[in-house]
């Protein structure tokens, strides 16, 4: 029967928080069209205008060039821990002498807004972002009053009435771009934290169990082996002496061998037992870790332990094909008593491709419920949606009033 490894869980969980970086990366990198496609709408203004050369027009596209690769290794470094001093220095002198180029356009704007959207994904104290939000918008606020005296020289503002109203405006907009970006940073980091809490909770768990497993054998054992050693050594000291007497401790050493031995094989016949409330407190735990919604009906007392067993075994097995063959965002399970017989089922959406022949996994179920006389029954279900189902029927006894079902579907 195939079962999702720790490793399995693991790999998935960290292509799942690459993916997420990537589709932050990404987005970003969009977002930078929407503040270049301006300014090269300016400079087209300009040239048409002639208020720029040749040469003029060569070294701006040239500086957008360059404060766009620029504006690609703030992002990358800011989403993986904090850009260098000097790409942020070097970047911050490029747009600011790509800003000068207000006195030709008003769409070059947008340039120390780009600047400032990426240098705040980098780690920034609340009076740094201020002064960072501040002094752009002094400096664009001063260029672009010139600007305005240049480009519109019939206005009859004065400077210092111009100037207050500008800095204002772009140290405010400044601010909402940096709230923008910075609350997507943090829910990057929240990604990050989630799968580094994740992985620690795996692991405190593994720890929690191997810790329990030693106080079980100790427990099971340490009283066992003590008396075996005494026994054995009492046995060696009245060989020669008392034949008869070492005879009977030899004797007590096999009872108490055999009885650790019994002891041994029931515990581990009961670690080996899967009990359906912890398979589906586990599957639970392991589908909302990928990214599943996971519903899981009332389920009943009736059925005998051999009945839970199996039934556990098939929600585990479930819950490792929907991981691994699906793209599911939501799995139900239900367990219904009809009459003489249990019928559990377990949807998930998100089914890839077309439907392929039964694995080992399935052959494997539906051998073990073939054991209580049951059958397993797999397949699409819907548009893009999977159903299993596996119908047990309950020793005489058992059962439930016939058509009695219980109801489905609380939230996890």
């Amino acid at each position: 029967m195939t079962v999702a490894t720790t490793a399995d869980i693991e790999e998935q969980a960290g292509r799942r928080l690459e993916r997420y970086r990537r589709v932050t990366y990404r987005s970003f990198l969009i977002a930078a069209f929407g503040f270049i496609a301006p300014s090269l709408g300016g400079l087209t203004t300009a040239y048409s205008d002639g208020a720029g050369g040749v040469p003029l027009i060569a070294a701006v596209v040239t500086g957008l060039a360059l404060l766009t690769w620029y504006y690609a290794r703030l992002v990358r470094a800011g989403l993986d821990g904090g850009a260098p001093l000097r790409d942020i220095v070097v970047s911050g002198v490029v747009a600011g002498a790509l800003s000068l180029m207000l006195l030709t356009s008003p769409w070059f704007s947008v340039i120390p807004v780009f600047w400032i959207s990426a240098v705040v994904l980098s780690p920034l104290g609340r009076w740094q972002i201020i002064a960072l939000c501040a002094g752009t918008g002094a400096y664009c606020g001063a260029v672009a009053t010139l600007a305005a005296e240049h480009l519109y020289p019939d206005s009859d503002a004065p400077w210092y009435a111009i100037f207050p109203v500008l800095f204002v405006i772009y140290t405010a907009t400044c601010g909402f771009v940096v709230f923008v970006n910075r609350y997507q940073r943090r829910m990057w980091d929240l990604h990050q934290e989630s799968h580094a809490a994740r992985d620690a909770m795996a692991r405190l768990a593994v720890t929690e169990e191997r810790l329990r497993f030693s106080r079980d054998l100790h427990d099971l054992l340490g009283h066992s082996l003590s008396l075996i050693a005494v026994k054995s050594e009492l046995a060696m000291r009245t060989a020669h002496d008392d034949p008869d007497r070492a005879h009977a401790e030899m004797a007590d050493v096999q009872r108490a061998a055999r009885t650790a031995l019994r002891e041994v094989r029931a515990a581990v016949r009961g670690y080996r037992a899967v009990e359906l409330d912890a398979e589906l407190a586990g599957v639970r735990a392991v589908l909302e870790a990928a990214g599943v919604r996971c519903e899981i009906g009332e389920f009943p007392d009736g059925p005998p332990p051999e009945v839970r067993s199996v039934l556990a075994w098939v929600i585990r097995e479930g819950a490792t094909n929907v991981i691994k063959h699906s793209e599911a965002r939501h799995c139900a399970i239900t367990l219904t008593l009809y009459g003489d017989s249990v019928v559990m089922e377990m949807r998930n959406d998100g089914v890839r491709g077309a439907e392929t022949a039964a694995g080992s996994g399935l052959t494997g179920l539906t051998e073990r419920v073939a054991v209580l006389g049951g059958e397993i029954s797999a397949g699409r279900h819907g548009r893009d949606g999977f159903l299993l189902r596996a119908t047990v029927p309950l020793p005489s006894g058992d059962g439930a009033e016939s058509g009695e079902a219980v109801a489905a579907g609380r939230p996890a």
